[in-house]
């Protein structure tokens, strides 16, 4: 298929993508950036974390995009108490018939909020890792594969805050995205306090079906990507294991590199990132503008990175910087 054509495709399937961001943006003041990435999450199939400090609507855009989809929405809120069967669900006994019968579990259904993920211990933590990798789940020995569109968006309070837990490495790896929320602009935030203070609660219209989604995503695997686009990826991964070779001075900063799921994601990432802009074809700054958001939670950084105040954006920056856009 042409670009022309594919073109074409984006133009019309993209028109319900935007119906579901003016929804959100009905509701979520500012915040334009955040709306788009978790958009682009969407069209991809993949899981979102979103790290800011409390009050900054993070479970409030996660909510109206749910509204916005017209999908099953499920807000998990995590706590140092929880157990995995909280989540995936557990066997009951039926006393009338003497058997055993499966309780799903808040994990069967579409959109699902894990807010302040990192408040419960790392066993219920990993109780999600099934789910998110393999879209399915395992109770009492039988599979269960889990609805499509699924999508997990968990929120997550900064690590340095009191009685939160670090996500498993392996877990961390599973989220496409990392977003930081920040806080709103001066104007943005006038805005909000009027609306709060006027009691306006804006309604939000399912704006489309998931079939509209299932669509957009077939046209999102077709957005054009050149030879030198998909190197362009490759190398900005592999200079964050091998920085050397890239002239890059952070080897000592950094323990471990990206994945090669970091690789797949970007390039997914940025297919997406055309189609919102309404391009049938990937252009350098679709990664870069999404390459710190997929980079930055893949890269461990050393010790000596955290005593000296370099973190992983700081490298994501130079690494961009560095590495030739073709």
């Amino acid at each position: 298929m042409d670009i022309q054509k594919i073109g074409e495709q984006v133009e019309k399937e993209s028109l319900a993508v935007r119906q579901v961001m003016a929804e959100v943006e009905k509701v979520i003041v500012g915040q334009k950036e955040l709306i788009e990435k978790m958009m682009i999450g969407l069209l991809c199939g993949g899981h979102l974390l979103l790290e800011g400090l409390p009050g900054l609507a993070k479970t409030t855009a996660i909510r109206t995009l749910a509204a916005a989809v017209d999908v099953n929405f499920m807000r998990i809120q995590f706590t140092p108490d929880l157990l995995p069967a909280d989540i995936l669900g557990t066997q009951v006994f039926r006393p009338d018939t003497g058997t055993f019968e499966i309780q799903k579990g808040p994990i069967f259904h579409n959109i699902i909020l894990a807010d302040e993920i990192n408040r419960a211990p790392a066993k219920v933590q990993s109780a999600l890792l099934e789910a998110m990798a393999e879209r399915q789940v395992s109770l009492a020995g039988k599979t269960f594969p889990l609805e499509e569109p699924f999508m997990v968006l968990a929120t997550q309070n900064p690590i340095e805050q009191e009685g939160t837990y670090p996500l498993p490495e392996a877990q961390v790896d599973r989220f496409m995205l990392k977003l930081k929320v920040g806080y709103p602009t001066y104007e943005q935030e006038k805005e909000i306090m009027k609306r709060v203070y006027a009691r306006i609660n804006e309604s939000v219209c399912a704006a489309v079906p998931p079939e509209a989604v299932e669509r957009a995503r077939k046209v999102v695997g077709l957005v054009h990507m050149e030879e030198k686009i998909v190197d362009y990826i490759v190398l900005l991964c592999q200079a964050t294991r091998k920085p050397k070779e890239h002239r890059l001075d952070m080897a000592r900063y950094i323990r471990y590199g990206a994945s090669p799921r970091a690789s797949i994601f970007l390039g997914m990432a940025a297919r997406a990132n055309a189609f919102l802009n309404g391009r049938g074809y990937v252009i350098p700054q679709d990664v870069k503008y999404l390459a710190p958001d997929v980079l930055r939670h893949r890269i461990i950084t050393s010790y000596e990175a955290e005593a000296e105040g370099v973190d992983s954006d700081d490298i994501v920056s130079q690494v961009l910087e560095r590495v030739e856009v073709p």
